[in-house]
Formats: structure tokens, C-alpha cells, sequence
């Protein structure tokens, strides 16, 4: 079965992840970048046994590998980006194979920076895709190849699609607590998950604490420098990367963005921005 860690890109996915894999794999709590290979993307090439090549063949092979997640018997935190629901008549993924779902979400308004960082792209461009209901994810490298497909439509899409989603369990996080109430907030995550696993409320409160101080955004950022990071991808300068753990809480919109950028965004999506206190 399946443990859902789902945001729209640039939401916090990443940080989640980390704090997971630190607590639920290690003996102590001390993070390492290995510890994310616990927590795939999904899809992503290694779920498939042979190059896809369509959108359609891709989608209508969500499901059945999902299937044989579940027949294994075991337990397996997956990260996503897809939206929750049916695409080209396909489901992304049922009750039946999912255990549970973390779904985080983070201030468009924030998000839109860190998109111009991580795709090395214009305030414009990261607009667009923020607005974008028809917007998808595909390593550009892998030619006529769909096996890390991801539909993510639009950031409102995205999030009312995991919120509105029926029966399965699951659970908001605001990266926004993550910063402000870190300790509270990954404490709430791991008793949602311990409850998933049939674990009870005992909590590692030794463990917890040292998740959570080893996956600092400074620490994160400086192991970054000093080891790289897998995940982060190349900009538009051959063999340079752009740094995946780039401003933190320093990303503020309203120091980096244009106003117009802003009042378009909170015209767009303010029934969510609302609803989430961001407005």
C-alpha cells in the first residue's frame, strides 16, 4: 500500500520527505541525501519495465504497477506531483491501493519564486505555469519517453484535487507551519502515519527532535554545496546546476515579485488563498 506525500512542485515535498526518511530510516534521526531513495517519485522510470511512449500507454499503466505495490505486501511512502484523479480515462491512482495521503501546499505566492529558480525561468513564465490547468511534467532529456509523466494542471487544481479526493485518508500541511511550528507540525504528520501503519501514538520524541534539527533548511542548503544534491536539476548553462535549496525563508514575494504579479495571483486563486489563510 501506498503512502501519498503530494504537493504541487516548489511546495515542500522535498522537506517533508527528508524529515520522514531521517525519523522512519535511520537509527537515530540523522538525514542524509541517500535517505531519499526510501521515497520515489512516482511515476518515475523505475516503476516501469521498458520505455512508454505515449501519455495514454503511461496513464493506463499508473494503476496496475500500483497494484503490484500493494501485492508485495508492504508499505511505501511515494512522492507526487500528479494531480488526484482520472486523466486520459485513467485514474492516477484508487482507495485501493492507497493507505493515506500528505498533501502539502504552500502560498502561490512563494511558490512562483522558487519555480523561476528551480526551471530557470522568467516571473512571466512561472505565472504561466502556476495558471496553466493543462501543465505537466516530463524530463525534457527523455525523448519520447513518458515513464516520469506527471500531470500537475494548475496549483488550485492540484490542491482542491487531493482535497476533495474520497475515501482515503489524508492530511493538510502548510509549509508555512513547517517553518513557524516545525516541531508541532512534523508531530502531527508522524502520528497521521503511525495510525496509517497500525504503529499507535508512541512517538521517538529523541528521534523526532534530531529529524527535524538534521534537516535544517541551512544544514540541507550547506550539505548541498559541500556533497551536491542528486535532485536538483541543470540551469540553463551546460554542466551547472541551479541550487535546489536556494533562499528558504527568504523567499518573500513581496520583495521579489512585480505587484501586478501579485494581485494577479490573489485574483486567480483567492476562494483557495482564503480558504488556506493566505488571504
Amino acid at each position: 500500500m501506498i503512502i501519498w506525500i503530494a504537493s504541487y512542485p516548489k511546495c515542500g515535498n522535498t522537506w517533508v520527505r527528508s524529515l520522514l526518511s531521517a525519523y522512519y530510516f535511520t537509527q537515530g534521526g540523522e538525514f542524509n541525501f541517500s535517505l531519499l531513495k526510501n521515497i520515489k517519485q512516482f511515476p518515475s522510470k523505475e516503476f516501469f519495465e521498458r520505455k512508454i511512449t505515449s501519455v495514454e500507454e503511461a496513464s493506463e499503466m499508473w494503476v496496475p504497477i500500483q497494484k503490484k505495490i500493494k501485492d508485495s505486501k508492504k508499505i511505501f511512502f511515494l512522492k507526487t506531483h500528479n494531480v488526484y484523479g482520472a486523466y486520459k480515462g485513467n485514474n492516477f491512482t484508487t482507495p485501493e491501493f492507497t493507505l493515506g495521503a500528505i498533501n502539502i501546499v504552500r502560498d502561490p505566492r512563494n511558490v512562483i519564486t522558487s519555480l523561476m529558480n528551480h526551471y530557470s525561468i522568467n516571473e512571466e513564465e512561472a505565472l504561466k505555469m502556476l495558471f496553466s490547468v493543462h501543465r505537466n511534467l516530463r524530463d525534457k532529456n527523455d525523448i519520447n519517453d513518458y515513464t516520469n509523466y506527471s500531470f500537475i494542471s494548475s496549483w488550485s487544481n492540484n490542491y482542491n484535487s487531493w482535497k476533495i479526493s474520497k475515501n482515503i485518508n489524508k492530511i493538510l500541511i502548510k509549509y508555512e507551519d513547517l517553518e513557524s511550528k516545525r516541531l508541532e507540525t512534523f508531530l502531527k504528520i508522524l502520528k497521521f502515519v503511525n495510525k496509517l501503519m497500525g504503529k499507535g501514538d508512541e512517538i521517538d520524541n529523541r528521534k523526532l527532535k534530531k529529524s527535524i534539527s538534521s534537516t535544517d533548511f541551512e544544514i540541507l542548503k550547506k550539505k548541498e554545496k559541500d556533497e551536491g544534491f542528486e535532485e536538483a536539476v541543470y540551469s540553463n548553462d551546460p554542466g551547472i546546476k541551479k541550487p535546489f535549496f536556494n533562499l528558504g525563508s527568504k523567499n518573500d514575494y513581496r520583495k521579489l515579485l512585480k505587484i501586478d504579479t501579485v494581485k494577479l495571483i490573489e485574483k486567480k486563486f483567492e476562494k483557495e488563498m482564503i480558504e488556506l489563510g493566505y488571504l
